[in-house]
């Protein structure tokens, strides 16, 4: 007996295989999506599961998930207050350099025009510029109603 007819003959299977090709082409189609094409370069400029400073993030916050992205300017010689992310994101520096510092030991690190930064999730931290203004995109994966940074008290 051929599969058609396998098929045909138990009509409760149908539903199941009919939903099990239609996951199968929507998988095919998000992979064949990421596949370079010619015109198309991909760059992957950061992934981690740890913050810039060696700690594994450990879970997202509970809620609805809701995605921010900011594009952020500091002009020359600006310190940020000390403040705490309550979620994992993620920087990347369109021009300039800024410079992030925990406050409990002093860490620093520096971030250059094209390069990334995992931040830290309830570490008190603050960014400076120095000489150059700095703009970055940053990504926060939130939920709704949590705000992206806290003031340090």
């Amino acid at each position: 007996m051929t599969g058609f007819k396998i098929l045909m003959k138990n009509k409760m299977q149908y539903p199941y295989i009919a939903s099990l090709t239609s996951v199968l082409m929507m998988v095919s189609m998000y992979t064949g999506a990421h596949v370079p094409t010619t015109g198309v370069t991909v760059e992957k400029v950061l992934q981690t599961s740890k913050s810039w400073d060696g700690v594994s993030y450990i879970s997202y916050p509970k809620g609805k998930p809701e995605l921010s992205i900011l594009k952020i300017t500091v002009q020359p010689h600006t310190t940020l207050a000390w403040h705490t992310h309550p979620m994992p994101n993620a920087a990347y520096v369109l021009s300039g350099h800024l410079v992030v510092e925990k406050k409990d030991d002093g860490m620093k690190k520096t971030i250059h025009t094209g390069e990334t930064l995992a931040e830290t999730v309830g570490t008190i931290h603050h960014g400076y510029t120095e000489d150059e203004p700095v703009t970055l995109i940053v990504f926060y994966a939130g939920t709704e109603g949590l705000p992206l940074s806290e003031t340090a008290k």
